[in-house]
C-alpha cells in the first residue's frame, strides 16, 4: 500500500521554492524519490536549498523563475526538462501577500499580488498541461491556496480574491484536464508560520488569532505533508477539483 505514494522517477517543478513551505515541499518531494526543479527568482537562495537536497541523497536543480511572466515560465520549464526529463508533478507555491486597508491598496498593489499568486499558478499549469496533453501523459497539478480562500480577514484584501481565484481555477482547470489524465487539486493552509506572517503570528494579536483554532497551534510544515504525497503521487489517482484544508479545524470554529 505504501508504494503507492512512491515518488521514484518522477520528476517536479515547485514555484516559490527558494525559502519556507516551497522549499519544504521541494523537500518532501524529493525525500519521496522525485526528482526536483526549484524555482523562484531569487536563485542563490535556490542553490542552497538544492545543496541542502543533494546532500540527503535526493536531486535537484534550482531555476529561476519569475512566475508573472509568460516568458520567463516558458524558459523555466524547458529548463526544468533539460535537467530532469519530462515533468509529473507540478506545485505551483509561489505567492505574496500586501498588507494595507482596502483605500490604501493601489493598482500596483493589486497587480502585484493578483500577479502572483493568481496569474502566475495559470501560467505554469498552462505550460507544464500542454506538454502532458501533446505526449498523451498524465500529471499531477498542486496549487497551494490558503484558508483565506475560504474566509477572511481584515487588510489583505488582494490575497484573499487572488486566493480565491485559484481555488476556482482549481475546480475549472481540474474539469477540463480529467479526461486527459491529469489532476488539478489545491491544499489550503491555515495559519502556518513563514517569513510572509511570522512577525504577526507572534504579536499580541497573532497570539490572540491562535487561541481561536480549534486545534490549540498554528501549522508546522511537516502537517502539510501527508496532503501533499497525497495530491502528488499515484494513491490519490482519483481526487481532482479538491481543495482541501489544512488548518487545525479553523474554517470549522465557531464565530
Amino acid at each position: 500500500m505504501m508504494a503507492n505514494f512512491d515518488l521514484a522517477g518522477r520528476a517536479a517543478l515547485v514555484t516559490g521554492a527558494s525559502a519556507g513551505l516551497g522549499r519544504h515541499f521541494a523537500e518532501v518531494l524529493a525525500e519521496a524519490g522525485a526528482a526536483v526543479a526549484l524555482a523562484a527568482r531569487r536563485v542563490e537562495m535556490l542553490e542552497e536549498a538544492v545543496v541542502a537536497i543533494r546532500s540527503q541523497g535526493g536531486r535537484a536543480v534550482a531555476i529561476g523563475c519569475d512566475v508573472t511572466d509568460g516568458e520567463s515560465v516558458r524558459a523555466a520549464v524547458e529548463n526544468a526538462e533539460a535537467a530532469l526529463g519530462s515533468l509529473d508533478i507540478l506545485v505551483n507555491n509561489a505567492g505574496i501577500a500586501i498588507t494595507k486597508p482596502m483605500l490604501e491598496h493601489t493598482e500596483e498593489d493589486w497587480d502585484r499580488v493578483v500577479d502572483t499568486n493568481l496569474k502566475g499558478a495559470w501560467l505554469l499549469s498552462r505550460e507544464v498541461a500542454a506538454r502532458w496533453v501533446k505526449a498523451k501523459r498524465p500529471g499531477r497539478i498542486i496549487n497551494i491556496a490558503s484558508l483565506l480562500a475560504l474566509r477572511t480577514i481584515r487588510l489583505v484584501p488582494s490575497y484573499c480574491a487572488s486566493k480565491a481565484g485559484l481555488a476556482h481555477l482549481t475546480h475549472s482547470m481540474a474539469m477540463e484536464l480529467a479526461r486527459r489524465g491529469i489532476t488539478v487539486n489545491a491544499i489550503a493552509p491555515g495559519y502556518f508560520e513563514t517569513d510572509m506572517n511570522r512577525d504577526f503570528l507572534r504579536s499580541e494579536a497573532g497570539q490572540a488569532l491562535i487561541s481561536r483554532i480549534p486545534a490549540g497551534r498554528a501549522g508546522q510544515a511537516a502537517d502539510l505533508d501527508g496532503v501533499l504525497l497525497l495530491l502528488a503521487s499515484d494513491a490519490g489517482a482519483y481526487i481532482t477539483g479538491a481543495v482541501i484544508p489544512v488548518d487545525g479545524g479553523h474554517l470549522v470554529a465557531s464565530v
